[in-house]
């Protein structure tokens, strides 16, 4: 079961306000202007907002000590490169960044960017201030396809509850742990289908799918909305992308460190090894939990967590056990939200707290592990 994961860090300069050059950085390295450029080990590419810049692995792989190594030799070559130019954030959302601050990508795929704008007004923060931690596991026949889907479309809500990363905006702590996912149910709404909600229904075959699939497509069709008839414009929290062979795990923030993010990978991976789990299958109580993590985070479901993270623990390679005490820390000290949220709650600054995480993810150390 190979992995592939994208990381979306935020570009800052020393005192941490947003700055909107992920085109000059790919300029300054390749010499022009493009969407993503390979870079040593890693590909940089660029994202809605110039504001932040993504690394992605070369490949998927089965390691992820192979691509822990990837990323963090990737974020390594930027600062040799760009040294204290710039400072790159982890984190869900950045969280003192106003909307005046950034910028949306104004080079190709413009007309896309027109039309998701046209829809659903892409100045906001659901769009222009949200970063993921995006795990794709590949599946190889539809049997396998039909049965990580079902899986892990259960387990949202816990993964959401250990990865929550986003508990300040605009400066303000308010009262969410995961205001990205909070944004991000909402910033489609024109057409709500197209997020439904973040938990999907259960899948029975393929062609169950790619029926919902044809659904979101026509209600785009009839907005004159046809470019965006893509297999990746759905946006619930887990989508197949068939041109890959793989599932993509959307609902997930970005994690404070490289170590963190393969913690999370480890986590899951390990979990839906597991044929029967110990989770609802049902939507709407999905649903009610997913938007109650949301609010709380890890606190009122740590006995449903630890039970997930003894089966994780069961079903691991000796590899991802490396990485799964980061998970174990987050679910009895609370996840990074909480983390933050409880320390800006008793210093007032959320600055000090900021460097913190940079220095995490330049160091890869997890936060309170």
């Amino acid at each position: 079961m190979t992995v592939g994961t994208e990381h979306e860090y935020s570009i800052n300069d020393r005192t941490f306000k947003p700055l909107p050059v992920s085109d000059q950085i790919i300029k300054k390295i390749s010499g022009r202007i493009e969407s993503e450029i390979l870079f040593g080990e890693v590909k940089l590419s660029k994202e809605l907002q110039k504001t932040v810049i993504e690394i992605i692995p070369r490949q998927p792989e089965n390691d992820l000590i192979a691509i822990e190594k990837q990323i963090y030799h990737g974020i390594q070559k930027f600062y040799s490169v760009f040294r204290d130019q710039y400072t790159l954030l982890g984190l869900g959302m950045h969280p003192t960044l106003t909307l005046d601050q950034t910028r949306v990508w104004d080079h190709d795929d413009g007309e896309y960017y027109e039309v998701y704008n046209r829809l659903f007004n892409i100045q906001q923060h659901g769009w222009l201030n949200i970063q993921a931690l995006q795990i794709n596991i590949s599946y190889v026949k539809d049997r396998e396809l039909i049965n990580l889907y079902n899986r892990i479309r259960s387990l949202i809500p816990f993964l959401v509850a250990v990865t929550a990363a986003s508990p300040v905006v605009e400066g303000r702590l308010t009262g969410n742990v995961d205001n990205r996912l909070l944004y991000y149910q909402k910033n489609q709404d024109t057409i709500p289908l197209i997020c439904d909600r973040i938990i999907p229904d259960k899948i029975h075959a393929v062609s169950d799918y790619r029926t919902f699939q044809e659904k979101v497509f026509s209600q785009l069709k009839k907005q004159e909305a046809d470019i965006l008839c893509e297999e990746w414009v759905n946006s619930s929290g887990i989508i197949v992308r068939f041109s890959r062979h793989c599932l993509e795990i959307k609902a997930l923030d970005e994690q404070e460190c490289v170590h963190s993010d393969m913690a999370v990978c480890a986590f899951t991976r390990s979990l839906v090894r597991c044929r029967t789990l110990p989770v609802p299958t049902d939507r709407e109580v999905l649903i009610d939990l997913l938007n109650e993590v949301i609010k709380e985070g890890t606190s009122t479901i740590r006995n449903d967590l630890e039970r997930l993270y003894s089966i994780a623990w069961d079903h691991a390679t000796d590899d991802e056990k490396k990485y799964l005490p980061v998970i174990q820390k987050r679910i009895i000290n609370g996840n990074l939200a909480e983390l933050i949220r409880d320390r800006f709650e008793n210093d007032g600054d959320i600055f000090p707290i900021m460097a913190d995480m940079a220095q995490c993810l330049r160091h890869n150390h997890s936060y309170g592990c």
